[in-house]
């Protein structure tokens, strides 16, 4: 009796203890050194096909994503209107014609086109008349036969004459016109409007028998002899990039084909969005695929350097961090936490936060290891 009294204080004193550390099992905690630790039979080693070896250090290269698109420089695009204003006799242009520098775009014609011609006859001749005066007074003031007022004022009248016809001669080339080749016979009422630039056409703006005054523009006009590429660059990016830098640039239609490039100008102020405009000059394309506002991927290659590398196989992510394995010899295997750097062509950069100096780590095959590593914990 007085033994089945002390059994039962004993059972309940060990159930008490029983629910205190219960809750604590439960818990998770960082593992220890035991718990990152994991060990192969040579049937096991085999089988599991691991290699190991030394991480290398090699030199990696960075590369900056971006987008954007085809532009073309200011000098390339061309605005043709008429300076003089006038009505729109004919045009074949349709958009994305090819055109040559010098090829007739469209014929302009309006009375003023008449005055302006007529004037500068007028005042041609004039000139002529003014010309003869000023010779025969210059020969009489030589023999003194006639004043020296009356010299001035022929020759100031002539050299006033000389800068009138200058003015309308320059009027006239303004508007395509050669005031060489005009006489009273070759008066016209129209004017030829001619392309100032190899290209294509990009816009019209007017139509058959439309006025336009000399502000509008008939005619939007491009080269694309020089188009670049236009990249948009977050200012978080901008330090990164410097002229020189070599771009390798893709559409989305055709992203195996790539278009080297190279940075030539970065813009130093930022848009509405924090981001800035790059400018690569394309070093070979074809314009028959590349045309102002295509949108591009493009990738920067940034400066290299030199980093610790194993194989992207080497690195096993565990709990939110990751992890290489070290050969601890005899078929042990410890886990060392890194942080990642570059990744290129499989090759990834590791930057050790346990001690790593003079170690193989497993190369190939490493989550093999953390799962038997995981199993023999849940065991």
């Amino acid at each position: 009796m007085k033994s089945y009294f002390i059994l039962i204080p004993a059972i309940f004193l060990a159930a008490c203890s029983a629910k205190q550390t219960e809750p604590g099992a439960a818990e998770t905690s960082t593992p220890t050194a035991a718990d990152s630790e994991v060990s192969l039979t040579p049937d096991q080693l085999k089988n599991a096909g691991i290699t190991t070896g030394k991480p290398e250090q090699e030199d990696l290269a960075a590369t900056l994503r971006v987008n954007g698109a085809i532009d073309v420089p200011p000098q390339n695009m061309v605005s043709v209107s008429f300076p003089l204003g006038g009505y729109l006799k004919s045009s074949k242009l349709l958009p994305g014609m090819r055109v040559r520098k010098g090829e007739e775009l469209a014929v302009m014609e309006d009375a003023q086109l008449i005055q302006l011609q007529q004037d500068y006859l007028l005042a041609k001749a004039k000139q002529g008349l003014l010309e003869r005066e000023f010779a025969r007074q210059e020969e009489l003031n030589a023999g003194k036969a006639s004043s020296d007022k009356v010299f001035q004022q022929v020759k100031t009248d002539f050299e006033s004459q000389k800068i009138i016809v200058r003015a309308f001669e320059e009027k006239l080339r303004l508007i395509g016109l050669n005031p060489d080749g005009l006489s009273e016979r070759t008066l016209s009422r129209s004017v030829s409007v001619r392309s100032p630039i190899n290209g294509y056409v990009a816009k019209l703006d007017v139509n058959i028998g439309k006025y336009t005054a000399p502000t509008d523009v008939l005619f939007e006009l491009v080269n694309p002899d020089d188009i670049h590429l236009a990249l948009t660059v977050f200012e978080k990016d901008i330090a990164k990039l410097a002229i020189g830098q070599k771009v390798l640039a893709w559409t989305n239609d055709a992203p195996g084909k790539k278009y080297p490039a190279e940075i030539i100008l970065i813009s130093r102020s930022l848009d509405e969005n924090r981001a800035a405009e790059v400018h690569c000059h394309f070093e070979k394309f074809d314009h028959r695929e590349l045309v102002p506002g295509m949108f591009m991927n493009a990738e920067v290659a940034l400066k290299t350097k030199n980093a610790l590398v194993v194989p992207e196989a080497a690195v096993v992510r565990w709990e939110n961090k990751n992890y290489v394995f070290t050969d601890a010899g005899n078929g042990r295997f410890s886990l060392v936490e890194v942080e990642l750097g570059l990744l290129q062509n499989g090759r990834q950069q590791i930057i050790p936060v346990g001690d790593l100096a003079g170690k193989d780590v497993v190369l190939q095959n490493a989550y093999a290891l953390l799962m038997k590593m995981k199993n023999s914990a849940e065991e």
